[in-house]
């Protein structure tokens, strides 16, 4: 834990934007070290001009059953809060619909405003173009979020101290992704250059997994009908005094995240509960994103610990 404690906050205050081209390098830099120093031997895998993304690769790909994922870039700050709501798909709905209907409409005022006074009705439309497309633009390539401990330098620590803590096995391989802010864009080319793996590994994807008490492990409805997948996982992630571990396989899940790009995957996120909505997330993508709680870190390492023996011996009976 106290190893952990000196990782989160070096994290927290030397790496705490990981947007630009420099700042993900000096990132990589920094992380490439970490893993040598747990054992792991890494390497870069970079997917040219186009894409843009580099994503590091812990142990062979090649070889693996098993992938632990977590992004390291983080996000431009957002006008209003971003929200998830993993089992409650409508309220995620409604609340992005009418996020994205108060930018219309302000575009649509401050377009008013200036082409009313000018008496140039003709000005109003391309005006109220150019400043959608701007707050759209704003939202992924704006200003960076200075505050990320949650979304996802929690997804970052819990891959190291699981790096640190799991005995390095041909079958396991860490990647830690790039660019998920830019629409997943280092999942997607490690699914093309990897496209076995891709098609039939487990994918296990920390994202937001620091702030709620909550920890839901939410396979995909591929995933949901793996019995040895599922009993390992309730085996491996008890229920805690603090942190309180669900596999979630019944009813509608939306979690978007790079998992979203490999069929038989588990998303991993923490979550408050409220009574009503039900499981959320908050804070993300604000100055207030700034809770990184150790008892999930330990949580989520000694159960993907005592899950990778489980699953590994089921799948070779």
């Amino acid at each position: 834990m106290e190893n952990m404690e000196s990782l989160k906050k070096y994290l927290l205050t030397i790496h705490p934007v990981r947007k630009s081209g420099r700042q993900k390098e000096e990132f990589r830099k920094w992380l490439s070290g970490e893993l040598r120093r747990s054992g792991w031997r890494s390497h870069e895998e970079h997917y040219g001009k186009f894409n843009g993304s580099v994503n590091v690769i812990a142990g062979d790909p090649d070889k693996a059953t098993v992938f632990l994922c977590a992004h390291y870039d983080t996000a431009s700050r957002m006008l209003v809060p971003n929200f998830v709501s993993p089992t409650n798909a409508a309220a995620h709905v409604v609340y992005h619909f009418v996020t994205a209907l108060i930018m219309v409409i302000l575009a649509l005022l401050v377009s008013f405003a200036v082409s009313f006074p000018l008496n140039q009705p003709a000005l109003m439309l391309p005006l109220f173009i150019i400043l959608a497309v701007a707050l759209l633009w704003v939202s992924v390539y704006g200003p960076a979020n200075q505050q990320n401990a949650n979304s996802n330098t929690s997804g970052v620590l819990a891959l190291l101290a699981i790096a640190k803590a799991l005995t390095h096995n041909k079958r396991v391989c860490l990647v830690f992704l790039d660019n998920n802010e830019r629409n997943l864009l280092g999942a997607t080319a490690f699914r093309k250059k990897h496209l076995g793996a891709a098609a039939s590994a487990l994918f296990i994807n920390f994202d937001c997994v620091g702030d709620g008490e909550h920890l839901l492990l939410m396979p995909s409805k591929y995933s949901r009908w793996d019995e040895e997948l599922l009993s390992a996982l309730r085996d491996a992630f008890p229920d805690g005094e603090t942190v309180h571990p669900k596999v979630l396989t019944q009813g509608l899940i939306y979690y978007p995240s790079d998992h979203k790009k490999f069929k038989f995957h588990v998303a991993v996120c923490a979550c408050h509960h409220l009574a009503g909505l039900g499981y959320y997330i908050p804070r993300l993508r604000t100055k207030r994103d700034t809770q990184l709680s150790l008892d999930n870190i330990t949580c989520l390492t000694e159960g993907i610990v005592r899950f990778i023996p489980l699953y590994l011996n089921e799948k070779e009976e």
